[in-house]
């Protein structure tokens, strides 16, 4: 029997009686259980059961009321899921996690190829915590240098093994952990409470990524990019479309700075974010060789005129008040020995929010994945960039092939695999999505509130700054531009006609497939080979 059938086995073992945590529900719908006051009796049965527990309850949906298993629906399992999300609300609680199989006809569920749904929902005390203890770092840097690793081990808190091990407890691919390469964007969470860190203790288990957003009082969420240049597109995605509050670019001690390195921090900066470097892998050089990585750095920083600061000559207090967009504070470490992990932890526990969060605006969200979960449909994650969200709000998705948009209902929300009932600017999340398939949604498009009326536009004026390029830019250039999560070709028509390598200047930029939400004061990254360039958005035409 595999782990996860086994909760539900054990679930249906300790059975539905009074006193007990453990709820049977075939299913739930709105029109029966949420009508004629049956809201309020049924969040109190549901707090009962949670007391019970001591602060935690499973009901088991999809089985009869004396435990066999009946299975229902994805449908019906996504309405069951929708009410009790209601009920965990109204009861001051939260659904943590939910694990489904499927039913086949004599209701067995192991290798079970049917279309029926039986699930077990875990509920906790406690409703969801607040968004404004919440930094979330993009990491860059060459391929090789540590990156994930660093990462790995800051959210386990354990040494790596000197092959890459920690790397592997990111939120990464299969074929990404056999070949040690990344290859797409992942995502690692540690938190603080008053006693210190809180961290993963098993990350391959989605729960412990949940307990740890349940339990810190502050949130440290890492986007971790992608260090090999065929996929920088994906780096700068990652950068330039998450709603980041501080970089952290990894130079490795035994290889120093290289020109992926600078391009990296390049994109960091010319994004205008407060950015950490770490130099890592110092148990694999001496002391002469580290000091000289150290001078090659600060000659790096200096060289596109921002202040290196040394965190170990000056101090964790002194970087925590100097790093700003000209300011960038040094960290010497090592995953195999913990050398400067414990100094990162410092930062990360202390750095503040940076920037305005508009928590209070209207809700907007750039998607950057989506995917397909059984018994709940389609997910589109991203950052959520204004505003608050909210299960059962209605939204807009779009633009869609033919530039409309299409309605949609928020059936549940989660943060690093943590079902919350609300969440809002800043934070990472994956929102499933009623009323739309996954196959419809694309990286780009905007979840917006239904009364919005968006205005998606297929070219619009900005101001550009051409960073390097062989010769010049003419009119008809079609460079890649990352927007928010928006990557596609689009052709530049400076007004001028021309812009040279350290020129700035304004120019129309036309999106060449897709219309999007485009809005004045939006920073974008331009690239083409070589070349590569920043602008901001000044002027959107009216349709």
């Amino acid at each position: 029997m595999s782990p996860e059938r086994a909760i539900l086995e054990r679930a249906i073992e300790r059975g539905e009686r009074e006193g007990g945590s453990v709820e049977f529900k075939e299913r739930l719908t709105k029109d029966l259980h949420l009508a004629d006051g049956r809201l309020e009796s049924l969040a109190a049965q549901l707090r009962h059961r949670v007391l019970s527990g001591d602060g935690e309850a499973t009901y088991v949906v999809g089985v009869t009321d004396d435990g066999g298993i009946a299975g229902i629906s994805p449908d019906e399992f996504s309405e069951s899921m929708d009410v009790l999300s209601l009920l965990a609300e109204e009861a001051g609680t939260h659904i943590d996690a939910v694990e489904t199989w499927g039913v086949d006809e004599d209701g067995a569920t192991e290798g079970a190829r049917g279309e029926g749904l039986v699930g077990v929902a875990t509920i906790r005390e406690g409703t969801v915590m607040q968004d404004d203890e919440h930094i979330v770092v993009g990491t860059a840097g060459h391929v090789d240098h540590g990156k994930s690793t660093l990462v790995g081990s800051l959210v386990t808190g354990q040494a790596d093994d000197g092959e890459g091990g920690t790397r592997g407890y990111l939120d990464v691919q299969p074929h990404e952990i056999e070949r040690g390469l990344s290859a797409d964007l992942s995502y690692g969470v540690y938190g603080f409470d008053e006693d210190g860190p809180i961290r993963m203790e098993n990350p391959h288990r989605k729960g412990d990524r949940a307990r740890v957003v349940e339990e810190a009082d502050r949130l440290v969420s890492f986007v971790d990019t992608v260090g090999h240049e065929p996929w920088l597109r994906t780096t700068i995605r990652g950068l330039v479309g998450q709603k980041l509050d501080y970089g952290l670019l990894t130079v490795a001690a035994d290889d120093g700075p290289t020109r992926t390195a600078r391009e990296h921090l390049g994109i960091l900066l010319a994004t205008e974010l407060p950015t950490i470097v770490a130099i890592t892998k110092a148990d694999l050089v001496d002391e002469e060789r580290l000091a000289e990585v150290q001078r090659e750095v600060e000659r790096l920083l200096r060289d596109v005129d921002k202040i290196p600061l040394s965190v170990e000559r000056h101090g964790v207090d002194a970087a925590i008040e100097e790093i700003s967009e000209t300011t960038v504070p040094v960290v010497t470490t090592s995953a195999i020995t913990k050398e400067g992990l414990a100094t990162l932890d410092e930062l990360f526990e202390h750095l503040p929010k940076n920037g305005e969060v508009d928590s209070g605006g209207r809700f907007r969200m750039y998607v950057d994945r989506t995917y397909n979960v059984t018994g709940v449909g389609a997910v589109a994650s991203g950052t959520i960039k204004s505003g608050s969200v909210q299960a059962g709000d209605e939204l807009l998705l779009g633009p869609l092939t033919n530039g409309e948009f299409r309605d949609v209902e928020v059936r549940s929300i989660e943060m690093h695999y943590h079902r919350v009932d609300e969440a809002s600017a800043g934070r990472i999340v994956g929102i499933a999505l009623k009323g739309v398939e996954e196959r419809e949604i694309r990286r780009g498009m905007s979840l917006l509130p239904r009364d919005a009326e968006p205005d998606p536009v297929r070219e619009f004026e900005a101001e550009v700054m051409v960073l390097n390029h062989p010769t010049r830019i003419d009119d008809g250039y079609e460079p890649v531009v990352h927007l928010e999560t928006v990557s596609e070709a689009a052709a530049f028509y400076p007004n001028d006609g021309q812009l040279l390598p350290g020129d700035s200047g304004t120019a129309t930029v036309r999106f060449k497939f897709h219309p999007y939400v485009v809005e004045e004061g939006q920073r974008f990254v331009f690239r083409e080979g070589r070349s590569k360039g920043v602008g901001t958005v000044t002027g959107v035409p009216d349709s």
